[in-house]
C-alpha cells in the first residue's frame, strides 16, 4: 500500500522537494498533498507547479499566497506584495495553464483520520461552514485571526480529526495530540518538511539556502 505524504510550505523551493522526495524514495503507489503556498518567495514557483500539474500523485490546498495571485489573475483588485508580483511575472509565461491549476485548488483535503488545509480551522465550527479567510490566514483566536499575537487556534482545536497544516514557520513542526504545522522555514533557510500518515513520522531536509529573509525571527 502507498504512502500519504504531507508536505508543509514549499513556497517555489523546488530543489528543497527533490531532495526531499529523493530522501522519501518517492514510490508509483504514493500520494503527495501539499499544505499550499507552493509559490512565490522562492526561485522555483513554475517548475513547483509544473511537477504538481503533471503528476497525478500530486495535489494540494490553497495557500494565501497562491489565493492572493488566483484572486488577482480573476480580476479582483486585491493588492500584491513584491514577491507576488515577481512569481506573478515568472508564471506569466504559461499563465492560463497556471491559472487553471491555482483555481482548481481546494481549501481542504479530508483524508479521513486527517484534514490538509493550508492554515489551519477555526475550532468550535463545522468544516462546511468554516470561513475561506480562517482556512488560509489564521494563527489565533481573537479579532486578529492572521495575528501571531495570542493563543495559536490550534491549543484550542478538539475536533476528532488531526489537522496537517502550514502557513506558520516555526524550526520545528507545531504538534499538539490533534494538530501538527509542517512549516519549518524552508524558503528563510530552514528545512522542508514532510509528514507520512500511516507512520507517523516526519522526515525532513535542509533549505539549499535562505531566499528571502522572515518578518519575524523563527521560534
Amino acid at each position: 500500500m502507498g504512502r500519504t505524504i504531507i508536505i508543509g510550505d514549499i513556497h517555489g523551493c523546488f530543489d528543497e522537494l527533490t531532495d526531499l522526495l529523493e530522501l522519501l524514495k518517492l514510490r508509483a503507489d504514493d500520494r503527495v498533498v501539499a499544505v499550499g503556498d507552493l509559490i512565490v518567495k522562492g526561485e522555483k514557483s513554475r517548475e513547483v507547479l509544473d511537477l504538481f500539474i503533471d503528476d497525478d500523485r500530486f495535489s494540494s490546498v490553497i495557500g494565501n499566497h497562491d489565493r492572493a495571485l488566483r484572486q488577482r489573475w480573476r480580476g479582483e483588485p486585491n493588492r500584491l506584495t513584491k514577491e507576488q508580483q515577481k512569481a506573478s511575472a515568472e508564471l506569466e509565461t504559461n499563465r492560463e495553464r497556471y491559472a487553471n491549476y491555482l483555481k482548481s485548488l481546494p481549501y481542504m483535503i479530508d483524508l479521513g483520520s486527517h484534514l490538509v488545509v493550508h492554515a489551519g480551522v477555526r475550532p468550535g465550527v463545522r468544516l462546511k461552514h468554516q470561513m475561506a479567510s480562517d482556512l488560509t490566514e489564521i494563527r489565533t483566536m481573537g479579532a486578529n485571526p492572521p495575528s501571531k499575537k495570542g493563543v495559536p487556534w490550534y491549543e484550542v482545536y478538539r475536533g476528532r480529526k488531526t489537522v496537517l497544516f502550514g502557513h506558520w514557520p516555526a524550526k520545528q513542526p507545531r504538534r499538539t495530540p490533534r494538530a501538527i504545522g509542517l512549516d519549518t522555514g524552508c524558503v528563510y533557510g530552514g528545512h522542508l518538511t514532510a509528514f507520512i500518515v500511516e507512520s507517523n513520522q516526519i522526515v525532513s531536509v535542509p533549505s539549499r539556502r535562505a531566499y528571502t529573509v522572515p518578518r519575524t525571527k523563527l521560534r
